[in-house]
């Protein structure tokens, strides 16, 4: 045990928040180019690395991984010391973890447009990678857990219940999907084949949604909330069933990405039920987050912290409405293969994913420097409003886009041909990707204000030589947060 004197390690929580900007901004960037490929196909012509097949995989790495992992590393790393009272584990062990993060990064920035990947959704890059990131990440959660059995106070705090399981489920789905026999440098072929492969891949894409993408993040909804309101999470027990509920049933919602297809109609008739089950304590523990406010209503007026917390959970509800709605099979068998996935997906990334990390980011920088706020509230306002526009833009125009090519795409003539061809449904659908790009575009643009922001913000606080290590509380085994 260390003694109560000492300090936090935030050298590594400084490191993570900064690669969060960073690496949303190239994240972002990729997909505006990207967008703009669908709307000017012409757009990198001859250049086989800007080549659109090459550029969404690292889009998607992009901004899951290095956007969205750096900012979970950073934020569970600040979470599990403030409510353990104890400092992290190993400093070593952290920096490890932080340099070996960035390594991935760069392999994937490199051998994506190279056309070195796997061929999975989410899970492209190659062997050797795979087991960087496996021994990064058991790093991260002998850091992680190693911190919490350190800790000061008898009680662990529901945040760190869920970026436990984050941790714990994404290693246990990173390693076994990504089982692989190696054919070369880069090169490998899938331990699996066929319908099995395929099931344990979407076993693995829908639960890094349900556990990287959603655990993670409500790991910060339950600690950023609570802390930017002033207010007590609003039930602590519903947090304990929202928790177990979300455990128990999402591992199971995998097997909807693959109705209509060779997988067993049982398998799809699973995937489906607990998907329509797992509605339940999605909106319950979104509930309990937008309930923290009440008697505190009024700061929505002048907090646009709070608004990008309590906006975020908004677009949470909607998107853990539409996937258990588009995974019934009559709906399904319309939104499949159209751009309705695509607005449900960036509904879930940019509405809640990226909305709760930079509001938590917002939250947790000042109280990281000592200083009050940001350097500018004003701009994390502008940055609120050009974030939901942009979201709000994208979003419509891919489900309006993907309501009309599935009418489309399944209208037939009275001697049973198709009404239209594949060339008009792309035709009908061109004015929709100009939208999405714009939206795009206002996304990326905030970004660019928070990036100013922050700098802004750690200059002030150089300057002011208010960069300083808080002190560990007084020991107190009775204390809870």
């Amino acid at each position: 045990m260390r003694s109560a004197g000492e300090t936090y390690n935030d050298r590594v929580v400084h490191q993570f928040t900064v690669a969060t900007v960073v690496w949303g901004i190239v994240g972002m960037a990729v997909g505006v180019l990207i967008a703009a490929q669908l709307y000017w196909p012409t757009l990198g012509e001859g250049i086989p690395w800007l080549g659109y097949g090459r550029l969404r995989p690292l889009h998607t790495n992009a901004v899951i991984f290095a956007f969205g992992g750096s900012a979970l590393f950073a934020t569970s790393l600040h979470v599990v010391q403030r409510t353990c009272h104890a400092r992290l584990l190993s400093d070593r062990l952290a920096a490890f973890v932080f340099w070996g993060w960035q390594a991935v990064i760069v392999a994937a920035a490199v051998t994506l447009p190279l056309g070195y990947t796997q061929g999975k959704e989410y899970a492209e890059l190659e062997w050797p990678i795979d087991i960087l990131i496996a021994v990064v990440w058991v790093a991260y959660a002998v850091l992680f857990f190693g911190t919490i059995a350190r800790r000061r106070v008898r009680h662990i705090y529901v945040a760190n219940w869920f970026y436990g399981a984050f941790i714990i489920a994404v290693a246990l789905l990173h390693i076994v999907n990504n089982v692989s026999m190696p054919a070369g440098a880069l090169k490998s072929y899938s331990a699996y084949s066929g319908a099995v492969d395929a099931m344990v891949q979407w076993w693995y894409g829908h639960n890094a949604v349900g556990f990287f993408l959603t655990a993670g993040f409500l790991g910060m909804m339950y600690y950023f909330v609570p802390k930017q309101a002033e207010r007590p999470i609003y039930s602590y027990r519903l947090s304990i069933v929202h928790f177990w509920a979300l455990i128990a049933v999402y591992m199971w919602a995998g097997p909807h990405h693959l109705l209509y297809t060779a997988l067993p109609d049982w398998a799809q008739s699973v995937g489906m039920v607990f998907s329509l089950i797992l509605l339940a304590p999605s909106w319950g523990g979104a509930i309990n987050g937008v309930m923290t406010l009440s008697g505190v209503w009024h700061k929505l007026r002048t907090d646009p912290i709070l608004k990008f917390l309590i906006v975020s959970l908004s677009f949470y509800m909607m998107a853990t409405f539409e996937g258990p709605m588009m995974s019934i099979r009559t709906v399904n068998s319309l939104s499949h293969y159209t751009d309705w996935t695509i607005g449900h997906v960036h509904a879930g990334a940019l509405g809640w994913v990226a909305m709760i990390t930079i509001g938590s980011l917002y939250s947790m920088l000042p109280r990281l420097l000592g200083l009050r706020a940001m350097h500018s509230v004003k701009w994390v306002d502008l940055h609120f409003w050009l974030h939901t526009l942009g979201v709000v833009l994208y979003i419509a125009a891919m489900w309006i886009a993907g309501v009309m090519q599935g009418l489309m795409w399944r209208a037939t003539n009275a001697d049973g041909t198709l009404t239209y061809s594949f060339v008009e449904a792309l035709a009908a659908t061109y004015p929709y990707y100009l939208v999405r790009l714009l939206g795009g575009l206002l996304v990326l643009g905030g970004m660019g204000l928070m990036a100013a922001n922050v700098w802004k913000t750690y200059a002030a606080a150089r300057l002011a030589g208010e960069v300083e290590q808080p002190v560990l509380p007084p020991d107190a085994a009775a204390a809870r947060t």
